[in-house]
């Protein structure tokens, strides 16, 4: 194979704005000099929607500015709704979706302004918003059994460090589980132990994203990947994904013109809208891949959860020229406490992919990994993930029948945790969000997953986390506030 990406770092361009608009400039209206520089980068497009900006400090030190020049900039950013503030954090790019779409003070209450990982945080008593199993449908008290087994067969496992790339005992069940379920061979040396499919996204944005790179994403996408991508600043370049699919005509021009770093995609039971990619469209992805020398990063973490008929087979299975590199993440459904996922990649690109991992931690916990091998090959386990295809299935079943008089658009999903719901053009997602949370209710605001606005009017539900009573009054709940809205707009 030839003329692939490169894994090597590449040197960091100067920027010209910096250049030209910050250097040397300390006049008596120096804190504009900043606040149009940042405020021209962020209209460019350099730094988009909750990436972190460069800190107080940082500026101080490129510019030879005083600190409290910068953080006058910064508050000025802050005043005009360019910028928020996050204690102890820094400052971040505001979303457009997020500013004065509603006027907080008729309103009577906060609008929500943060990522994914803020909205979690928010304690509630109707979960919609996370994307996880409750630990009600896990089987907890087998899990316990298995723990037990584990210091028996390994009674010295504490006092042992994991290696960097993973348990060999687990790399090596795992290389003949994908034999098994996925038709792809793979060797053991060619699977790398991540915590949680989380740090396999942050090694990878690690290794191949400089700044000003692009990157092609999935329009919407994962938002917790895109903060991260952000974050190593990359230009983002959305693909449309919709219930037909890829435009593969789009991704073939976009590959031509941009020559991106990768593409990230998740296209089993994609998050946030739930659809599966067909397997034909697979082959003809990774044969573009192919063509055009770009790295495919399939993220997978829903494989085994499907309503009817099984998925079609990952991109990595139908990929002949290692252009795929494949995250599986066996954490949602198996056991979230323990954390377990890995990479898999050819030769080529695994080296750089070890060495950040050996940087990030020295390795994933050897008690997680002993104890998920042993638990994951159980005949228990595997009777469990077919009950809980079916526990899953009904809560979905439950939010449909709570929603189906309402009239929003949304494609029924064949597998998954998420329902992706387009609200009416009438109704203000901020405004709902902000009624529900006083209520104790959250979802998430489709602007999460897209920063650039085309998914402003629709919101992720998550039936996975909530027990089935939950869920009936809590749509009811969210439904009814939602027709209350309504109800004043007209009046």
């Amino acid at each position: 194979m030839t003329n692939k990406p490169l894994t090597e770092p590449q040197k960091k361009q100067s920027d010209s704005i910096v250049d030209t608009v910050l250097s040397g400039q300390h006049g008596k209206h120096s804190f504009q000099t900043v606040y149009t520089y940042i405020h021209t980068r962020i209209q460019r497009g350099d730094w988009q929607a909750h990436a972190k900006l460069p800190s107080v400090r940082q500026l101080a030190e490129d510019t030879g500015m005083h600190r409290l020049t910068i953080f006058k900039a910064y508050q000025h950013l802050k005043d005009d709704g360019h910028v928020y503030a996050r204690d102890k954090s820094g400052y971040y790019v505001q979303p457009p979706t997020l500013q004065v779409l509603t006027n907080e003070a008729e309103l009577g209450l906060p609008l929500f302004q943060g990522n994914l990982g803020d909205l979690h945080r928010i304690q509630v008593k109707y979960q919609f918003s996370q994307a996880l199993i409750t630990p009600n449908l896990l089987p907890n008290h087998y899990f316990a059994e298995y723990v037990k087994q584990v210091f028996d067969l390994y009674p010295k496992l504490l006092g042992t460090y994991a290696p960097a790339q993973g348990d060999l005992e687990l790399r090596e069940m795992l290389q003949h589980y994908f034999t098994d379920t996925s038709q792809f061979h793979v060797h053991a040396d060619e699977i790398l132990i991540t915590t949680g499919a989380q740090q396999a996204i942050s090694l990878i944005a690690e290794v191949w994203i400089r700044p000003g790179d692009h990157v092609l994403i999935e329009s919407p996408a994962y938002a917790s990947a895109l903060d991260v991508f952000q974050q190593k600043g990359a230009r983002l370049v959305p693909m449309t994904i919709n219930a037909n699919g890829y435009d593969l005509a789009q991704i073939e021009q976009a590959m031509k013109q941009y020559k991106p770093r990768f593409f990230y995609l998740n296209p089993t039971f994609h998050n946030p809208t739930g659809i599966c990619i067909s397997a034909e469209q697979r082959k003809q992805l990774v044969d573009l891949a192919a063509q055009y020398h770009c790295l495919l990063i399939e993220d997978d973490t829903c494989q085994d959860i499907y309503f009817g008929q099984k998925p079609p087979l990952p991109l990595f299975a139908y990929d002949t020229e290692g252009y795929t590199i494949y995250i599986r993440s066996f954490s949602k459904y198996v056991s979230p406490g323990l954390r377990i996922a890995c990479i898999v990649a050819r030769p080529e690109w695994f080296t750089s992919l070890l060495a950040a991992k050996s940087l990030a931690d020295g390795g994933t916990p050897l008690l997680n990994q002993k104890v998920f091998l042993h638990y994951f090959t159980s005949t228990r386990l595997q009777q469990h993930i077919e009950k809980l295809r079916i526990a899953l299935r009904i809560r979905f079943e439950m939010m449909d029948e709570e929603l189906s008089s309402t009239g929003w658009y949304y494609e029924p999903p064949q597998g998954g945790f998420n329902l992706w719901v387009r609200l009416p053009d009438h109704l203000s997602v901020p405004e709902l969000l902000a009624r529900c949370l006083k209520q104790s209710i959250s979802f998430v605001p489709g602007s999460l997953f897209d920063h650039h606005e085309s998914s402003k009017q629709y919101i992720r539900l998550c039936f996975s986390f909530a027990s089935e009573q939950e869920i009936r009054t809590g749509i009811q709940q969210l439904v009814a506030i939602a027709k209350d809205m309504e109800s004043n707009s007209s009046e």
